[in-house]
């Protein structure tokens, strides 16, 4: 894996089937599919609401403004082969101790089951290492097996620390020393 993340550059990481690369404005109906195709569990901010909202244009003016920095950022995950966007994978500044970012990653579900998350989180966990970072977070339901096979494969282990919620699920914290 090859990473390109120099302060005041485009962060680009690559791997043998990846390019993670920030997202261009002309995706945003790419990451409007993610958006409807959510389990009903995830929090209603993160879905489709009854309005119709976010829309495709609300999500380019997100994409416009929102650009990954040097060490922070969620970036598009595109096969090398195809050239398409099946999601995403980045790190964001999280819900663990100031400083330490979350691990985030999301993809289409025809890209399941094809061990790409796991190829971009592990690209991602080499940009947070080369970034300084001494320990990374991940938040997870603990209905989502899928995630929490990717985390556990890259080696995240559970905390303590959960958010019990009786309606979506309770929220697992892990985190994993870089």
């Amino acid at each position: 894996m090859a990473a390109a993340a120099n302060p005041g550059h485009e962060v680009v990481l690559e791997t043998d089937r990846l390019l993670l690369r920030p997202w261009r404005v002309a995706e945003a109906a790419v990451e409007r599919e993610l958006w409807t195709e959510r389990d009903p569990r995830v929090p209603p901010h993160r879905r489709i609401d009854a309005n119709g909202h976010p829309t495709v244009s609300e999500l380019s003016d997100y994409i416009r403004t929102n650009q990954p920095t040097s060490t922070l950022g969620i970036l598009a995950a595109e096969r090398k082969a195809d050239g398409d966007v099946i999601g995403y994978c980045g790190l964001l500044a999280g819900r663990g101790p100031e400083g330490e970012p979350e691990l985030a990653f999301e993809l289409l579900r025809r890209a399941w089951r094809q061990g790409y998350a796991t190829e971009a989180s592990l690209a991602v966990l080499d940009w947070a290492r080369s970034s300084g970072y001494e320990r990374l977070w991940a938040t997870v339901r603990d209905w989502n097996t899928a995630s929490r096979r990717v985390l556990a494969k890259i080696g995240f282990t559970e905390t303590e620390r959960k958010e019990e919620d009786p309606v979506l699920g309770t929220t697992l914290f892990l985190t994993k020393r870089l």
